[in-house]
């Protein structure tokens, strides 16, 4: 789906329009890595399991509200701060994870 929606930037619209759709796809795609490997690591610890749901639900409304916003012009800049706070939790989650002693016992 990002590279379909990162096509459509580069070849299908101009001006802020393709910047959202690269800018969305970007970061849809790099978190669509991280959850992958999360789920190859087999993370059954909470913070894990915080941190994979915090980058769904951060690729979500940061990249669906930026296509939303590119390509049916719908006014839905302000989830575009919660997608993004949604990935620093993430991180942080996972970050959290790495330093909980017994991690893989939460």
């Amino acid at each position: 789906m990002a590279v379909g929606f990162a096509a459509m930037g580069a070849h299908g619209v101009d001006g802020q329009a393709a910047d959202w759709l690269g800018r969305g796809s970007h970061f849809q795609l790099m978190h669509a890595v991280a959850l992958v490997a999360l789920g190859l690591g087999q993370g059954r610890g909470r913070w894990l399991k915080a941190a994979s749901a915090l980058f769904l639900l951060g690729s979500i409304l940061f990249s669906g509200s930026l296509y939303a916003m590119a390509l049916a012009q719908l006014p839905v800049v302000f989830l575009v701060p919660a997608g993004g706070s949604c990935f620093i939790l993430g991180w942080l989650a996972l970050a959290c994870s790495a330093l909980s002693p017994g991690s893989k016992q939460d």
